[in-house]
């Protein structure tokens, strides 16, 4: 991820971070098809047991940990060669059929506009094998930024990228609601209604509604310019109905 960790010296006017999981990528089904795996390699006890550990590492880490799961998962079953099938799976999962069916036409039309950049949370190993499988690396020409807790970044985010005003895109409200805290009326908030995140009902009775809300990522690819970008907050306000995408 070497390309996504230059400067830019030139300060845009606009400046679009896109997450990835269940935002550009559908995470869900690859959580699926890797659940269908273990059940058929280790069995459904073991594979419950894998799932235990991702989760009491999500839980301590803040992120999805696939691998080190299954570092974990390894030390109960030190002589399981089915692990290292799984490893295998892992790494060389398609992601690329996996992206929502207008993820990349998306990046290329709001590009038009100002730089693309890929703003994720995640390992180092998996999250950027992930980013590259995808072909989303080089769909945003290596402008990717992984990192544990990337709302508590945005002070990198703004030193990497400079810009007048930002637009993310997540899927995850409570994420968008952190960032806006920061950046109030810098950035347009984006929130993509894809995922078991996006549906939670406790997640979204808990979060202000985002500035633009829209049933899946394609939805952008009906949205002008000034979706994006508001002179202040009482135009948002006056602008947040109209630019509603419902589906």
């Amino acid at each position: 991820m070497r390309r996504g960790v230059r400067h830019h010296t030139n300060r845009s006017q606009l400046v679009f971070l896109f997450d990835v999981d269940n935002t550009l990528l559908d995470n869900d089904r690859v959580i699926a098809d890797l659940n269908i795996y273990l059940k058929r390699e280790v069995g459904a006890k073991r594979a419950q047991c894998y799932w235990s550990i991702f989760e009491e590492l999500r839980t301590q880490l803040g992120y999805a940990d696939y691998l080190g799961a299954l570092q974990r998962f390894r030390r109960d079953y030190p002589h399981d060669l089915s692990l290292l099938a799984l490893s295998r799976y892992l790494i060389e999962y398609p992601f690329a059929k996996r992206l929502f069916s207008e993820s990349l036409a998306v990046l290329k039309h709001v590009g038009r506009w100002g730089p693309v950049v890929l703003l994720t949370d995640g390992d180092v190993v998996f999250q950027p094998r992930k980013v590259d499988r995808s072909g989303l690396f080089e769909a945003v020409q290596g402008n990717a930024l992984i990192y544990v807790h990337k709302e508590r970044e945005l002070a990198d985010v703004e030193a990497r990228y400079p810009s007048e005003h930002y637009v993310v895109v997540d899927d995850k409200l409570a994420i968008l609601t952190a960032i806006k805290r920061i950046w109030k009326s810098r950035v347009t908030t984006i929130f993509v209604r894809q995922g078991h995140y996006a549906r939670d009902p406790r997640i979204l009775a808990n979060h202000p509604n985002a500035d633009v809300s829209i049933d899946r990522i394609g939805g952008l690819l009906r949205c002008q310019r000034e979706t994006y970008q508001f002179a202040d907050e009482g135009s948002l306000r006056r602008n947040r109905k109209g630019q509603h995408e419902s589906k």
